[in-house]
C-alpha cells in the first residue's frame, strides 16, 4: 500500500451558507490527493495521458461522520489499497486535528482513448 496527506483549508466557496464544507468539496480534495500519490510514485497524470492511459471514477462511496467548517486545517489521507488488472482502488480519510472528519473509497478504472478497459501502468500495479 502506498499511503499521502494532503492538508487544505476548506474556501469559502466550497461551504454552504452556514460555513460547513458542501458534501461536494470532498470528492475534489480525494482527487487532489489522488493525483499527488500518483505523481509520489514518478509519473502524473498527464503524462499517462500522453501514453494514452485515462483513469475514470467507477465507483465512490463516501461516510459523511462528522462535518468541517470553512478555513478549518484538514487533511486528505489517500491509500493506494488494489492495483492490478485494470482496476485501481483506493481509501481515504479526512482528518481534523486527528478526529476523523470522513471516510471513503474509489474504485478507478484505466481506459484508451477510445474507451475500452486497458492495464494499469507498470509504476502503479501493486500485485
Amino acid at each position: 500500500m502506498r499511503s499521502i496527506s494532503l492538508d487544505v483549508r476548506p474556501r469559502y466557496v466550497e461551504c454552504d451558507p452556514m460555513g460547513y464544507v458542501h458534501h461536494t468539496a470532498y470528492p475534489v480534495w480525494m482527487e487532489m490527493a489522488r493525483t499527488e500519490l500518483l505523481r509520489a510514485t514518478g509519473v502524473s497524470y498527464a503524462e499517462l495521458e500522453r501514453r494514452g492511459v485515462f483513469i475514470v471514477v467507477v465507483k465512490l462511496n463516501i461516510n459523511y461522520r462528522k462535518p468541517a467548517r470553512y478555513d478549518e486545517p484538514l487533511t486528505v489521507c489517500a491509500t493506494l489499497t488494489k492495483a492490478s488488472g485494470a482496476k485501481i482502488e483506493h481509501d481515504y480519510q479526512v482528518e481534523r486535528d486527528g478526529d476523523v472528519l470522513l471516510t471513503a473509497s474509489t474504485t478507478l478504472a484505466c481506459v484508451d482513448a477510445a474507451g475500452r478497459i486497458t492495464r494499469v501502468p507498470d509504476e502503479i500495479r501493486l500485485d
